[in-house]
């Protein structure tokens, strides 16, 4: 792997932390501004949508733009954002950073997985796109919990001082590591890249994606509560669950780079399968200590293994539309990250209990594996088959 690919994954280090550090600091969010939990869910649905619609927005805008000068702007504008939230005494003024964080996370992923997949061989854009999601695994492994740490003892604020911080040294790497390559007048337009991003199997792939990354965040966010209020567990223990969940997902996205490139439908029928296994004995064992932390590595491991292979399958798919594939993906991923929290404090809201995030996770993974199922089963009743697992799908014939 080229260097310049681990210096992105560095930026996405500092992004993943942001984005999933919310989880740790929920309860001290809500204190601070006087609102309820649910509300401070919204903060990360918000980062999910800004995610959403900054992915293919600044995908398009930044095709006919050098990609080192795109990925700068982007991680700057990412840097102010959480100067301003770890300022602000507002929690709408809150909300707008989180938005604007996420415009700018978004078209830094999405610039950054086209920039990866063109550094690295036909055959390895599972390995080039784990190494950026490590960033992500990483930042749950660490950033994280120590976020989770940091805000214990100095307050929410801290955390997003931290992000800044992690931040700078970021912005330096990206403009010494990337090439300053400049744009290709050769390179696919807009137009031709939309319409290479029209097939059905994409778009399958994409509704998928949004399910399983759905119904991660959908218990993740709310996983301070289920640990202090179900399982039992005092708040200290929760910066530990993080890292478990960080070190599982780390393993997840490894594994799902390694096994992406050839061997993709094993990871997704066995992986999606165990994951729903998952989600069910996680709502039923979460009284327990033991069960609830094993079962908060296992998940991360199958979340991010499921979720990594649906990134490098849309990848692969749309290889005619390599910058906005990657914006789609990041949007397609965030739907879910912005459905998941919203719909879990809907469960949460109607007093279903703190369990009740685990149970919709449950139900989006099955609703993912019926509709995968059924998609194959009509292939099959064509006569069209299913596409071998073994090799990326665009070296299906």
């Amino acid at each position: 792997m080229p260097f310049a690919i681990y210096v992105l994954g560095l930026a996405v280090f500092a992004q993943g932390t942001s984005e999933f550090m919310l989880s740790g600091l929920v309860e001290n969010i809500a204190a601070d501004f006087g609102v309820s939990i649910p509300a401070v869910g919204s903060l990360t649905s918000a980062f999910a949508v800004g995610m959403i619609v900054g992915a293919p927005l600044f995908a398009m805008l930044s095709l006919r733009r050098p990609r080192r000068r795109a990925l700068l702007t982007f991680l700057i504008t990412f840097l102010l954002a959480h100067v301003v939230g770890a300022l602000t005494h507002s929690f709408e003024v809150l909300f707008v950073t989180r938005v604007i964080a996420a415009l700018a996370n978004a078209g830094f992923l999405a610039v950054g997985l086209a920039t990866a997949a063109g550094m690295v061989g036909p055959q390895a854009k599972g390995r080039a796109t784990s190494v950026l999601l490590s960033g992500v695994t990483l930042a749950c492994i660490a950033g994280v919990p120590l976020g989770a740490v940091v805000g214990e003892f100095w307050g929410w604020r801290s955390a997003f001082w931290g992000v800044a911080l992690i931040s700078t040294p970021a912005v330096f790497a990206v403009l010494r590591s990337v090439p300053a390559t400049p744009v290709d007048p050769d390179a696919p337009s807009v137009r031709h890249e939309l319409r290479a991003l029209r097939t059905p199997r994409l778009i399958l792939t994409l509704v998928l994606g949004a399910l399983v990354n759905g119904a991660t965040f959908c218990s993740f966010t709310y996983l301070t509560p289920v640990l202090t209020h179900v399982t039992g567990l005092s708040t200290g223990w929760v910066p530990a669950a993080l890292a478990l969940f960080g070190i599982g997902s780390f393993i997840g996205v490894n594994l799902g780079g390694r096994l992406a490139d050839n061997r993709s439908g094993q990871v997704l029928a066995v992986g999606g399968t165990a994951l729903l296994v998952g989600w069910l004995l996680s709502a039923l064992t979460a009284a327990s200590p033991v069960v609830a932390l094993t079962l908060v590595f296992v998940q991360g491991v199958l979340s991010f293994g499921v979720g990594s292979t649906l990134i490098a399958q849309a990848l692969y798919t749309a290889s005619e539309a390599p910058t906005l594939a990657g914006g789609f993906a990041t949007a397609a991923m965030n739907v879910g990250a912005a459905a998941g929290p919203a719909l879990g404090g809907v469960a949460l809201g109607a007093n279903f209990g703190f369990r009740s995030p685990l149970v919709v996770s449950a139900v989006l993974v099955a609703a993912a594996l019926v509709l995968g199922g059924a998609v194959r089963a009509i292939d099959s009743g064509n006569g069209k088959g299913s596409p071998s697992a073994e090799r990326p799908l665009e070296a299906r014939s």
